[in-house]
């Protein structure tokens, strides 16, 4: 990491939300200033344990679990030569991208706390009442949690 600079952190999934975080993110704070940006950027990509994703129990999961296991490093490395492309894109070079394996939740608070990022970047997802009660937020959660000030970068809609 940059010495002296604070870390500004995005969360990345496979979403085009996040994806959109991540863009808007570097075009209002690192792409206006060329090389003299105020933050060092950190893009974190939760990657999920495979008994979460299937949420099964029994034999038939032990089977699964391998396979799983490859998708989601797959989708891991995916997701990172996204981010490195886009960053490429906007000239912007050093970008640290580290993936994490756990619940999302966990892993972005842990991951501020290990780097003491001065901010946390996330998309949102925009889930209804009764989705976001189901699946919990990740983005409320970090909001409370994380102990760094939260930003939820929101897509806008597109009308017809």
């Amino acid at each position: 990491m940059a010495e002296g600079k604070s870390i500004m952190m995005v969360a990345m999934d496979d979403s085009a939300h996040s994806m959109y975080a991540l863009e808007w993110t570097l075009d209002r704070f690192f792409t206006p200033f060329g090389s003299n940006h105020p933050f060092q950027l950190l893009v974190v990509h939760a990657r999920p344990l495979p008994i979460s994703v299937l949420g099964l129990a029994g034999p038939a999961s032990v089977e699964v679990i391998p396979i799983m296991e490859i998708d989601l490093k797959k989708a891991a490395t995916r997701i990172t030569e996204k981010v490195q492309e886009l960053c490429k894109k906007k000239s912007l070079s050093n970008v640290k991208v580290e993936v994490m394996e756990g619940d999302p939740r966990n892993v972005l608070c842990e991951a501020v706390e290990k780097h003491k990022a001065a901010i946390l970047i996330m998309g949102s997802h925009g889930y209804g009442a009764v989705k976001r009660a189901v699946l919990g937020s990740v983005s409320d959660y970090c909001a409370h949690h994380a102990h760094c000030s939260v930003m939820i970068v929101k897509k806008p809609k597109h009308r017809d």
